[in-house]
C-alpha cells in the first residue's frame, strides 16, 4: 500500500513540475531561430565559433518554473585566447541585439530576455504579445572548444562533454526521475551551485539520480549516510583513498565526493556545503516517513504568521531590507548573505535568536526576518589581574565589575529590543555597511 501511495504522489508531482510540450518546443522554436542567426552572424564576421544549447534544456531535464534559463555555449577554436572570447561573443551579439547584459564572473557571459522582444516573427508569440507569454533568458557563455578534457581551461570548457555523457546514460524513465530530484532539491532549498546557496548543481543531481537509478534510492541513501559519500561512477579510480589522494583538498571539503566522468580529477559536487547536505538529508527522512506533495513546495516565508507567532510569545520581531550594488545574481546574492551572517552574530551578542530567515530576490534585494528574545544581561570579558594599565582603563570603562580566575569581568544590562538594537548598530557601521557593499539598510517592521 505504501509503495502504491508513494507512487500515486510522485505521478502527481511529476505532472506538477514537468514543462508542457507545447511550452517547451515554443522555447525550443525561439531558440533554435537565435543559434541559427548567432552563427551565421559569426561566420560574416569570420569568428571561428559555434553556438549549441547544453544544461537542462539539452538534457531533457528541465523542471517547471516562473522563467526557465536557457544555456548556449559558444565554442570557440582553441586558437582564442581566452581574454578575447567574451569580447568576440559581444561582437556577434550586437549585429542582431541591443538589449542583451554583460555578466562578469571567470569569463564575462552574456543574458537576453527571451520574452523582452520577439526575435522573429512566428506562428507563437513571444515578447508580452500573447495572453500566456513564456518566461524565460538566455544566458550565452563563451568556451573554449576541447577534444580532451584536460585541455579545459575553465569548467565551462567540459559542458559540451556533460551534455553528450547524460545523453548517453539517460532514458525517457530516467529523465522523469531526474526531474523529481530537482524538484525536490528546489522546494527543500538546496538546488543551486551559486555561492549564495552552495547546494547541488544541476549537473550533480543528474548524475547523483544516474547512480543511484531513480529518486527514491537517491533519498534513501542520502538520509542513512553518516560518513562522507565517495561516488566514482565510471570507476576511474581504485578506492576512495586513491581519490583523496589525487584531488586537490580544496576538492574534497564537499559532504559528497562526486568524480566527474567527464574528467577524473573534478569534483562535480565541490560547491555542496555541510549546511546544504543536511537540508537534504533532513527532508529525505521526512519524506520516507511521512510522503507528501508538500515535499515539493518551495515553502515561502510567511511574515504575518512569524510574526504573529512571535507576539503571542513574547518576543521581539524585526523584518529588514537589504540592497547592495554589486551584480545581481552569484555576486549580489553572496554579498547580501555575508552580511546578513554577519549581523546574525552581532544580534546573537545581546539576544537568543529563536527564527531567523533570509531571502535573496535574485537582484540586487534581500530581506531578512530576526525573532529573539533580550538576554538581560551580558558578561564582557576584560584583562588579565596582572595587566594593572588595562585592568584600571576597563573599571572606568564598566560600573559593574568582578573577578573570575584572576581575570575582570564587567556585567552590562541590555535595556534595549530587537528593533533598538539594529537603529544604533546601522548608525554605529556605516563606514562597514559601505566596506561590505551595503547600499541601504531599511528596517520594514
Amino acid at each position: 500500500m505504501r509503495k502504491k501511495k508513494i507512487g500515486d504522489i510522485l505521478k502527481e508531482v511529476l505532472k506538477d513540475v514537468k514543462p508542457e510540450d507545447k511550452e517547451i518546443k515554443e522555447i525550443e522554436n525561439y531558440v533554435k531561430e537565435f543559434l541559427k542567426k548567432f552563427n551565421s552572424q559569426a561566420k560574416k564576421l569570420k569568428i571561428n565559433a559555434e553556438g549549441f544549447v547544453g544544461g537542462s534544456f539539452a538534457k531533457g531535464t528541465v523542471i517547471k518554473k516562473d522563467h526557465y534559463d536557457i544555456d548556449i555555449f559558444v565554442r570557440f577554436d582553441k586558437k582564442y585566447r581566452d581574454d578575447e572570447i567574451s569580447n568576440l561573443t559581444e561582437k556577434i551579439l550586437k549585429t542582431f541585439r541591443k538589449d542583451f547584459d554583460r555578466i562578469h564572473g571567470s569569463r564575462d557571459y552574456f543574458k537576453v530576455e527571451g520574452t523582452k522582444v520577439p526575435f522573429t516573427k512566428s506562428s507563437f508569440k513571444l515578447g508580452g504579445k500573447s495572453d500566456n507569454p513564456i518566461n524565460f533568458y538566455i544566458e550565452i557563455i563563451p568556451v573554449i572548444k576541447i577534444k580532451n578534457p584536460k585541455e579545459a581551461r575553465n569548467i565551462t570548457d567540459l559542458s559540451y562533454s556533460h551534455v553528450r555523457y547524460l545523453n548517453k546514460k539517460t532514458n525517457k524513465k530516467l529523465l522523469d526521475e531526474i526531474r523529481l530530484v530537482k524538484a525536490f532539491c528546489y522546494a527543500n532549498k538546496c538546488y543551486g551551485a551559486e555561492s549564495y546557496i552552495n547546494g547541488f548543481s544541476g549537473y550533480s543531481l543528474e548524475l547523483l539520480t544516474h547512480y543511484y537509478g531513480g529518486f527514491m534510492n537517491l533519498l534513501k541513501a542520502i538520509a542513512k549516510t553518516k560518513d562522507k559519500i565517495f561516488i566514482d561512477i565510471e570507476k576511474n579510480y581504485r578506492n576512495k583513498n586513491v581519490i583523496s589522494m589525487d584531488l586537490n583538498s580544496s576538492k574534497l571539503q564537499s559532504p559528497i565526493v562526486l568524480i566527474d566522468p567527464t574528467f577524473k580529477q573534478r569534483n562535480a559536487a565541490a560547491a555542496l556545503s555541510q549546511e546544504a547536505f543536511d537540508k537534504l538529508k533532513k527532508a529525505s527522512k521526512k519524506f520516507i516517513k511521512n510522503p507528501s506533495r508538500k515535499a515539493f513546495v518551495k515553502e515561502e516565508f510567511d511574515i504575518e504568521k512569524i510574526k504573529s507567532n512571535a507576539k503571542k510569545n513574547k518576543l521581539d520581531f524585526v523584518l529588514l531590507k537589504i540592497e547592495t550594488d554589486r551584480q545581481e545574481g552569484d555576486i549580489a546574492g553572496s554579498k547580501l548573505l555575508k552580511f546578513y551572517r554577519h549581523l546574525k552574530e552581532e544580534v546573537k551578542n545581546y539576544f537568543v535568536i529563536k527564527t531567523n530567515v533570509f531571502e535573496y530576490d535574485n537582484k540586487k534585494q534581500g530581506e531578512g526576518i530576526f525573532v529573539g528574545k533580550n538576554k538581560k544581561e551580558l558578561i564582557i570579558e576584560g584583562p588579565p589581574l596582572i595587566k594593572k594599565e588595562n585592568v584600571e582603563g576597563f573599571k572606568k570603562a564598566h560600573k559593574n565589575v568582578f573577578v573570575k580566575k584572576d581575570k575582570l569581568y564587567a556585567k552590562e544590562k541590555i535595556n534595549f529590543n530587537l528593533k533598538e538594537f539594529f537603529v544604533k548598530w546601522k548608525k554605529k557601521n556605516i563606514g562597514k555597511m559601505k566596506a561590505m557593499s551595503i547600499v541601504s539598510f531599511e528596517i520594514l517592521d
